[in-house]
């Protein structure tokens, strides 16, 4: 049985990589917002500020499409639940077959 070939082997490790570095990244943000919406941490932090917005600027894209769909709960926001549940769908189901089936098809 042959390996896959290197370069979709490198590939699909480091898509791999990148939705777990996004996972942390979310949940950085979830709890930073929740530490901020209860006054627990100040925005008036020079460092709290610059990493909120960081995280906003990464997150923000991503949650839009999901809100869109979502209905309106007020002041809680369900976006980040629901892109951590599609990416550990991703990286549990979709990555996966994806190895499988380039294994399969390079034998």
């Amino acid at each position: 049985m042959r390996e896959r070939p290197h370069a979709l082997n490198v590939l699909l490790d480091i898509i791999q990589v990148l939705l777990n570095v996004l996972w942390w990244i979310i949940i950085v943000q979830a709890i930073l917002s929740i530490l901020i919406s209860f006054n627990v941490i100040n925005t008036h932090n020079d460092f709290v500020r610059s990493l909120y917005r960081a995280l906003m600027t990464v997150t923000e894209p991503i949650y839009r499409p999901v809100r869109r769909i979502l209905p309106d709960f007020g002041a809680l926001d369900f976006a980040p639940f629901v892109v951590l549940i599609l990416l550990g769908i991703t990286q549990s189901i979709i990555l996966p077959a994806i190895y499988r089936a380039t294994a399969a098809t390079f034998i």
